[in-house]
């Protein structure tokens, strides 16, 4: 169920605490896209945020969207604990809607030249827009660690990076992306990017699973990334 933001001008679908599972602009409203010169450490990079709308005329709440660049895969714990950090910033910042966090947020970890420490890649906030004719959303990143489950257990499939192993979490990915996509009032065809990262290879995942399901309308955009699981991707429009 979408959840509006009192104040952001945009809606969101609940996710964990560290982040929401997506979040799309209100009518008359359009999400815009923020990426950074160079990555900035995450502390930095709020205050770089803060900046920037204050400059643009914005407040605060109008940020919907982070992604993240991180020096290496996190543990399950230096996760959890990573996250303790960075939602207290959200919460102090008046973010928070009944306790949930809106924000949508994407985190991989560059497989060559990673940041030194966690670092804000870009961002997105809402901005009035009453000529603007089609809904614009973000996706947030997912992995194939199943929904809600913040535990080395709910990783599908866990070290196992065979051909076969490769296309299940592939394909649970995909289910994910798709049940949040229209938990967000929106389809494939409204999409206008697709980014997947992995270290390991996807011909047979883009023949089989990618291409079939959402490539015949959105271009797809391969980064070579490691994250706590094998497989990340984001979808975007706007």
């Amino acid at each position: 169920m979408l959840i509006a933001h009192p104040k952001g001008h945009y809606r969101f679908l609940q996710g964990i605490d560290p982040y929401s599972c997506g979040v799309v602009a209100e009518p008359g409203w359009e999400i815009v896209r923020v990426v950074l010169a160079e990555p900035l450490p995450w502390r930095e990079g709020f205050e770089c945020v803060d900046a920037y709308l204050t400059a643009e005329g914005c407040d605060r709440v109008s940020l919907c969207a982070m992604e993240l660049r991180s020096p290496a895969p996190f543990t399950m714990q230096g996760f959890i604990d990573f996250n303790r950090e960075y939602c207290a910033v959200l919460q102090a910042w008046g973010l928070y809607v009944d306790e949930l966090n809106p924000v949508a947020r994407t985190n991989v970890a560059p497989a060559c030249d990673p940041p030194a420490v966690p670092s804000l890649y870009a961002f997105s906030y809402a901005v009035p827009n009453d000529r603007i004719d089609r809904k614009t959303l973000i996706v947030a990143g997912a992995g194939e660690l199943r929904e809600g489950h913040l535990v080395a257990e709910g990783i599908i499939r866990s070290g196992d990076t065979s051909s076969a192993a490769m296309r299940e979490k592939a394909a649970y990915v995909a289910q994910v992306m798709g049940e949040r996509l229209a938990g967000l009032g929106g389809t494939w065809d409204l999409i206008d990017a697709v980014d997947v990262y992995t270290i390991y290879p996807l011909a047979e995942i883009l023949e089989e699973i990618l291409l079939p399901t959402m490539a015949a309308y959105v271009g797809t955009t391969l980064g070579r990334r490691l994250w706590t699981s094998t497989l990340r991707w984001i979808c975007t429009a706007w």
